[in-house]
């Protein structure tokens, strides 16, 4: 199996993400559908892997392409087509989950991956517009509260129940970039609000991971629209010279810091700077 290569190359803590109940927004394209394509096999029988995103019909050929994984590994996959930057969204988001999950689950598992780039094609100056701002902070920033503490609220901690939310972060919460004013704050602000998480919920497991550069969707529209020239040059370059990471690539690591457990809660980690710490012959490609 695909987590076999990848467990006997890297030797985690653990061989499996236990028999969960996995949320993942923003899993219909790009980074977030490779990830449910991942996780479906660390997952023990009697998961539950719950796909959101405001897509319906790429979510069902998600879930068509998971069908043979899903039904060997006994999993249940359940689609919800929504838009998380509404209440409607986060509350029949919560409810899906309690509604899916078992009651013997022994983890759940959150990874916010839904967001956007914004307008890249303007500088901060020309952000005068409030109703456009708060727009792109609902979806960016305050559903990923509203969702975190909806799902922690519907599983509270007992005894033999991990916990454990992701954020999909980015260099740019850290770096700020010419044109990018929107996504590097939404991206900071979100770094902000997962480390105040586990500040204040210290048994919750809180990542922030930032993937790199990826071969997506969203690396085209920055190499087309941003505004500040070098910075679509540098994209640009990055593209023509095949230096962009896979999704697969990107997830593999993600994978293992899940499986490896070690983390500090509320830590930031990069995919680059993680290349020294993990084993050399871990197989990304898996």
């Amino acid at each position: 199996m695909q987590s076999d290569r990848i467990l006997d190359a890297v030797g985690p803590s653990s061989r499996d993400l236990g028999r969960g109940l996995c949320i993942i927004t923003g899993a219909s394209k790009g980074y977030g559908r490779s990830l449910a394509l991942q996780i479906a096999h660390l997952l023990q029988p009697r998961s539950v892997l719950l796909l959101v995103a405001r897509s319906a019909d790429l979510l069902q050929a998600l879930q068509a392409d998971l069908a043979p994984v899903a039904q060997h590994a006994g999993l249940l996959v359940r689609c919800l087509p929504a838009d998380l930057s509404r209440k409607a969204g986060i509350d029949a988001t919560v409810r899906a989950a309690k509604e899916s999950a078992a009651l013997d689950i022994d983890h759940v598992l959150l990874i916010n991956n839904a967001g956007s780039l914004g307008d890249v094609s303007r500088f901060a100056m020309s952000f005068s517009d409030l109703a456009e701002v708060d727009a792109y902070l609902s979806l960016n920033v305050s559903s990923a509260l509203c969702l975190t503490a909806g799902v922690l609220q519907a599983f509270p901690r007992r005894k033999g129940l991990r916990r454990t939310v992701v954020n999909i972060s980015s260099l740019c919460a850290l770096k700020p970039l010419p044109s990018w004013v929107l996504y590097c704050a939404g991206k900071a602000a979100r770094n902000m609000v997962f480390r105040v998480l586990a500040k204040e919920e210290p048994d919750v497991r809180v990542l922030s991971y930032s993937p790199g550069p990826m071969d997506t969707d969203m690396q085209a529209q920055a190499r087309s629209y941003s505004a500040d020239p070098a910075l679509k040059q540098s994209f640009s370059i990055m593209h023509s010279q095949g230096d962009l990471l896979s999704c697969q690539e990107s997830g593999a690591k993600l994978m293992w810091l899940l499986l490896e457990d070690k983390f500090p809660s509320g830590a930031h980690l990069d995919f680059y700077e993680l290349q020294r710490n993990s084993p050399a012959e871990f197989d990304f490609h898996s």
